[in-house]
Order: C-alpha cells, then sequence, then structure tokens
C-alpha cells in the first residue's frame, strides 16, 4: 500500500459556530468582502447577523451580491473590480456552493491577472489568492472543503473547475442551524450532490485508503439523515451529520476527485443551467448502470451503505432513495433538448477528461451520447 494525503483544511464546525465569525475573521484584515446571493441570506437576516458580528470585532464589510446559481467569469471579473476598489483584504463567502465558489473564485482572480479559464485549463501556473473564510448555508457543496471551485465561461458554454490549493479556505464555519432553513427542493439536490461526491470518491481509481474511509462514512450519514429532514421529522444530530457528511464528500473529492457522473453532468449545466444535484439525480443511475461490471466490490459496498445487498441492486437503491427525496429526475425535464447531445458529449471530453479517466469504465464518445439520451 502506497499512498499521499494532503488536504490543509481548516474547520470550526457545530450548531452556533457562526457566532464566533468576527474574531476568526479580525485575523485576516480590517475590511471583508463579503460574496453571497441576491436572495436568501438576506431574508434569513443571516447576511445582517454576520455583518454584524464582523463590526464587532472591528472588521468592516463591502456586500458583493450578484452570485447567481452556476456562477460565471463575468461575475467574476466584475467582483474582482469591486474587491478592488473597496480595498478589501480578505473574501467572505456566505450562502451556497455557488456562492462559495464565486468567493474563491474572485479571490484568486485578484491576485492572477488575464483569463482565469488558462488556469483552469493549464495554460497558466496558478499563484496565491487572498486569504478567503467561507459560511455555508446549504449541505451539499463540499466547497468548504477542498481545493475546487466551479466556473463557466459564457462564451464557451464550459464548465470546469479550477483547482489549486491557495484556494482552499483559511478558515470554514460549518454551523448546521444555518440549514434549517433550506427549501426542501433545495435540500434534495444539494443533499444528493453530498451523496454523489463521497460515492464518486469511493468509486475512483485515484482514491486511497483515508478518502475510502471518509466516504464510508459520509454515504452511511446522508443515507440515514437527508430523507427524515426532508420529511420534516429530522432532529438537531440529523443535520449535523447531514453538515458534516457535505464536508466529508468535499474532503474526499479534493483528494480523490470526481468520476463520470460530475464529468458528464457539467455540461448541460453549463449550457442549459440546470440545478447541478437534478442534473446528477438525472445522470447517476443512468451512467452506474453502465458501471458495475468495472467495480461491482465498490459498488457492493456503496449499496449496503445504502440498504442495499449487493452489485446487483446498486441503481435500484439509489433510485429508491432519489424517490424518498421528491428528486427523479431527467435532464429534458431540465430544459436539456435532443440538439445539445452531441455537443454535450464532445464537451465532456473536453472538459471532463479526469471525472471520465477516474470512473471504473472508460466511457467513450458515443456512449457518453447514449447516456445522454437516455437520461433525456
Amino acid at each position: 500500500m502506497r499512498f499521499s494525503f494532503s488536504l490543509p483544511v481548516n474547520l470550526l464546525f457545530g450548531s452556533g459556530a457562526v457566532e464566533e465569525a468576527g474574531k476568526k475573521a479580525a485575523l485576516y484584515g480590517k475590511k471583508a468582502f463579503l460574496v453571497t446571493g441576491r436572495g436568501s441570506t438576506k431574508k434569513t437576516g443571516l447576511l445582517d447577523k454576520v455583518r454584524a458580528l464582523l463590526a464587532e470585532s472591528g472588521v468592516e464589510s463591502l456586500v458583493f451580491d450578484q452570485v447567481d446559481p452556476n456562477p460565471t467569469t463575468a461575475m467574476v471579473y466584475e467582483g474582482v473590480k469591486v474587491l478592488r476598489a473597496g480595498g478589501c483584504d480578505f473574501v467572505l463567502g456566505l450562502g451556497g456552493g455557488s456562492m462559495l465558489d464565486a468567493a474563491k473564485l474572485i479571490a484568486f482572480a485578484a491576485l492572477n491577472a488575464g483569463d482565469i479559464m488558462d488556469y483552469i485549463f493549464g495554460r497558466k501556473t496558478p499563484g496565491d489568492a487572498l486569504p478567503i473564510i467561507l459560511i455555508p448555508t446549504t449541505c451539499g457543496t463540499g466547497s468548504e472543503g477542498n481545493s475546487f471551485a466551479v466556473v463557466t465561461d459564457p462564451a464557451t458554454g464550459d464548465k470546469k473547475s479550477l483547482r489549486c490549493n491557495s484556494i482552499i479556505a483559511r478558515l470554514s464555519i460549518i454551523d448546521p442551524r444555518l440549514m434549517v432553513s433550506l427549501p426542501r427542493p433545495i435540500l434534495a439536490s444539494v443533499g444528493f450532490d453530498a451523496l454523489c461526491h463521497c460515492m464518486e470518491a469511493r468509486l475512483s481509481a485515484i482514491g486511497q485508503p483515508v478518502t475510502d474511509l471518509l466516504a464510508r462514512e459520509g454515504i452511511g450519514l446522508i443515507y440515514r439523515s437527508l430523507p427524515p429532514l426532508y420529511r420534516g421529522e429530522g432532529t438537531e444530530e440529523d443535520w449535523e451529520n447531514l453538515s458534516w457528511a457535505s464536508a466529508i464528500g468535499g474532503m474526499c473529492i479534493g483528494i480523490a476527485g470526481v468520476t463520470a457522473p460530475h464529468g458528464i453532468e457539467h455540461p448541460p449545466s453549463g449550457l442549459r443551467n440546470v440545478v447541478h444535484g437534478r442534473g446528477l439525480a438525472a445522470l447517476t443511475p443512468v451512467i452506474y448502470a453502465r458501471s458495475i461490471a468495472g467495480a461491482p466490490e465498490k459498488f457492493a459496498e456503496i449499496s449496503r451503505l445504502l440498504g442495499g445487498a449487493d452489485e446487483t441492486d446498486c441503481v435500484e437503491r439509489i433510485k429508491k432513495f432519489l424517490a424518498g427525496i421528491d428528486l427523479l429526475a431527467t435532464l429534458g425535464g431540465e430544459g436539456v433538448k435532443p440538439e445539445d447531445i452531441d455537443w454535450m458529449a464532445e464537451n465532456t471530453l473536453k472538459v471532463s477528461a479526469a471525472g471520465i479517466n477516474n470512473h471504473p469504465v472508460r466511457f467513450g464518445l458515443e456512449e457518453i451520447k447514449e447516456i445522454y439520451r437516455e437520461a433525456l
């Protein structure tokens, strides 16, 4: 056995942990660039609460609230302009996965000139980023625990991750109580994304003993906690378990990477703005049904963690789980059109080669097209 594990995450976890945001942030400067979305953190009062906590610790904040789901390079560049004009010292991301990724991308682009896609595709070498603090309000992204940040280039439709250690948060504050107000459809979507992170890390060809251990734990926690929370029957412990599983999933893919479901989902969400978790729900059963022979022992393990028997019922267990959270989806229902298939398949091989290569079986262009057709 030979492997390497290095993931310098700094997590502050627990109910009420957000109360420490001000004094922790003060360690990184006097002015925060607070990246968030247009609605939810304002409606819940969380944005005002975090700004007040910062102010109590002598930290001024400048709010950038122009982040939409599936952040784009154009949004990142606009954020950098506002940050520089405001003279901010560090970036604080507050919200769901798109907000956290946007915060990481803005912190990076502030110190790395030019087209961010050049760094993503390896045409330029990434450098440092401004200090980053992340406070997630959804339990699914995993961005709080890894070196990834996903962005879409509107000029090309390419949706791909920036991956470098400089965008690992200096601190992620994970407070399960911030998740409680999530609308049920969003809870289902982000929760399934977290499950996919753990399943894909377990299946990945570059997984190793530490990620295997974390992935197994994450799968079990999500299986036990997400359905009762979706039904409105969950406990505070369930919220803690789901929030922790989300962080675990992010840590797992930070080392083991993702596999085909994420790789094949990124093109439709980049092209048609498909909700990521719903795209995964449409694609994952189709992909896994074609993948069992490549790693039967791993699929058997996943099935047992989902209440099944062995690899032969793994896909059915996933479908049953999805049905229990009302997340049985199709790509057609999410706005993808048959005429998109050729572009999406070609784009998969362009932007998601690593995920395709990590998968237990290798899909070529024509089989990826077949997967899209079946998921449509």
